[in-house]
Formats: structure tokens, C-alpha cells, sequence
């Protein structure tokens, strides 16, 4: 019986991420641990694309343009949202997640969620700190790892 797990893979294919700027020392801290992840993978700067929209509203419609070049093998959404005293941060949330999923989907290449959607300024700060807790870095890595499974994946 076949069983896969996360290998290492070659790193001959263009990553893409998507950042949102709102909350954006926050969201810089993410970029930073996803680029620190790639780079010690053997990715050159080359290879990773970087674009950076308005809010975290914007990232599905902004990977998706991306995707559909056909130049990606994966995506990166990182972002940050904070809840406020309004719903406001409950329908964005639940836009951005469901349209990231319904990206990936449609193009059948993964889009990693790596969007904080924290409770106060302070969960945000300490997931995107420059330790092994940055959700930027694990974003990355949860990306390489799932490309190694679905390659083998789509050998059987």
C-alpha cells in the first residue's frame, strides 16, 4: 500500500505571493519569515514573485491573475485581520478564506492561507515575530510540502 508524505523536491518552479499592505508591519513580518523559508530552501529571488494589494479583500482576485499565467506552481496568501468592534472583520474573513479555497480549486494548483485572523493587535504580532511561530515561514514551508505531495500524488 502506497503511502505519501512530504519530501524534499527540486526547486525548479516559480512561487508566488501575495501580500496584503493593510496592517502592514504585520504583514511585512510574514513576507519576511515566507522569504526566509524560500530562500534557505535554494529559491533565488528570481523565482518568487512578489505583489502587494490594498487589504486582504484583494488577495484571492490578485492570485488568481497570477495563477492563470501559468507561470506559478504555488501561491502564498499572507495577510492580517484583526477583529474590531464591528462584523466587519467576521465577512472578511470568510470572503478571503473561501476565496483563496475557491481559487485553488479552479486552477488546481495550491494557494497556501497563510492570512492571520487574530482576535487583538497582539496575536498578530507574536504569529508574525521573527521566531519559529512566523505563519509567513510556515506558509512556505506547508507550500513545499504540499507540492511534494501532490507530485507523488499525481504519479499514481
Amino acid at each position: 500500500m502506497p503511502t505519501i508524505q512530504p519530501e524534499q523536491i527540486d526547486n525548479d518552479f516559480e512561487i508566488a505571493i501575495v501580500v496584503s499592505i493593510f496592517n502592514e508591519e504585520i504583514t511585512e513580518n510574514l513576507w519576511r519569515g515566507a522569504m526566509k523559508v524560500l530562500l534557505s530552501e535554494g529559491f533565488s529571488e528570481d523565482q518568487i514573485v512578489t505583489v502587494w494589494v490594498p487589504g486582504a479583500i484583494e488577495i484571492p482576485l490578485m492570485v488568481q491573475q497570477l495563477l492563470a499565467s501559468g507561470r506559478f506552481s504555488v501561491a502564498l496568501a499572507l495577510g492580517a485581520v484583526i477583529r474590531g468592534e464591528t462584523s466587519h472583520y467576521d465577512y472578511v474573513c470568510q470572503q478571503v478564506s473561501f476565496g483563496c479555497q475557491k481559487v485553488a480549486l479552479e486552477a488546481e494548483i495550491p494557494v497556501i492561507f497563510g492570512v492571520l485572523t487574530t482576535e487583538n493587535e497582539r496575536q498578530a504580532f507574536a504569529r508574525s515575530s521573527d521566531n519559529v511561530q512566523n505563519k509567513g515561514a510556515e506558509s512556505a514551508h506547508a507550500a513545499l510540502q504540499f507540492l511534494s505531495v501532490l507530485q507523488q500524488a499525481e504519479m499514481l
